[in-house]
């Protein structure tokens, strides 16, 4: 189902912020409107206000991956139906004037923008699609990257269940760690003998 995508709302707002590195590149409402991507009637709503709100959002949605991430489910879902009574969502259908071959609109699922703010029109997609990932693929899916230079979260959509990081250069950064470390314990104990 295409409202799969709007997870990735959540998957960015989360990762605008490193806690343990203390960074955070939500600093200002040119980057709430940056994170709105295409969507520009929303992002021009965006105001100080928005800022702070978001920044609440982010860390709420923060505590839903580490839930999921340490496998404590029920809180998971618990964090996030919070988020989804808190920031409703209205369903349409569109069709964006797309015609399959034979001349019929392509119709799909939207998730309508009547929201009063920014935050708002944001949270909402992003905690309905993050809700969407949640029950089609479990919980488990939802992680926090294992790496320990990165706190970032991601959704796994891969066939095996087997994802621990959030990207390939952080997957690729602890597997070349860990050879290196495998590597110099292998040294040390061909030395001691």
């Amino acid at each position: 189902m295409e409202l799969a995508y709007y997870s990735d709302y959540a998957v960015r707002l989360v990762n605008t912020e490193r806690p343990d590195r203390g960074e955070d590149t939500l600093s200002s409402v040119e980057a709430v409107r940056e994170l709105f991507g295409t969507n520009r009637q929303a992002a021009r709503r965006a105001g100080d206000a928005d800022l702070t709100r978001l920044r609440a959002v982010r860390t709420r949605l923060r505590a839903v991956f580490e839930a999921a991430s340490e496998g404590d489910e029920v809180r998971a879902v618990d964090l996030l139906n919070a988020l989804l009574l808190e920031y409703p969502v209205s369903p349409q259908i569109s069709g964006h004037g797309h015609l399959d071959d034979r001349g019929r609109p392509q119709w799909h699922m939207h998730l309508a923008d009547h929201a009063n703010n920014a935050t708002a029109a944001y949270t909402a997609p992003a905690c309905m699609g993050l809700a969407f990932q949640l029950t089609e693929l479990g919980v488990d899916r939802l992680g926090i990257c294992q790496a320990t230079s990165c706190r970032n979260a991601y959704i796994d959509t891969s066939t095996n269940r087997s994802r621990r990081y959030c990207s390939d250069r952080c997957a690729t950064r602890a597997n070349v760690a860990a050879y290196r470390a495998r590597k110099r314990q292998e040294q040390q104990q061909n030395a001691q003998t």
